[in-house]
C-alpha cells in the first residue's frame, strides 16, 4: 500500500569525502510572497551512494528513503550530468 508520493530532489554534490555518502546542494526558486523579490534558497542532504561513484560537480537526483543514519535518509538514485573537472585523466 502507497503512503504517498516518494520525494525526488535534483542537486550537485558539494562533498565526496565520507564513505558511501555524498552531501547534495538543492536549490530552490520562489518568490517572495510580500516583496516578489525571486529568492535563492539552498539545503544540503546527505545521500546514500552504495557504489560510490558520484564526484563533487555532479549533477543527481535523489530520494527519500528510510533513515540510514541518524542524518542520512536520501538515497542517489542516477547521475544526471558528469562534470568533466572530476574525471581523473
Amino acid at each position: 500500500m502507497e503512503r504517498g508520493k516518494t520525494k525526488i530532489k535534483e542537486g550537485v554534490v558539494v562533498s565526496d569525502k565520507m564513505k558511501k555518502t555524498v552531501v547534495v546542494r538543492v536549490e530552490r526558486v520562489f518568490r517572495h510572497p510580500e516583496y516578489q523579490k525571486v529568492m535563492r534558497v539552498s539545503k544540503k542532504f546527505k545521500a546514500h551512494d552504495e557504489a560510490g561513484v558520484c564526484r563533487v560537480g555532479d549533477r543527481v537526483e535523489i530520494m527519500a528513503c528510510r533513515p540510514l543514519s541518524a542524518d542520512k535518509c536520501w538515497r542517489v538514485v542516477r547521475r544526471l550530468k558528469i562534470d568533466s573537472k572530476s574525471q581523473p585523466s
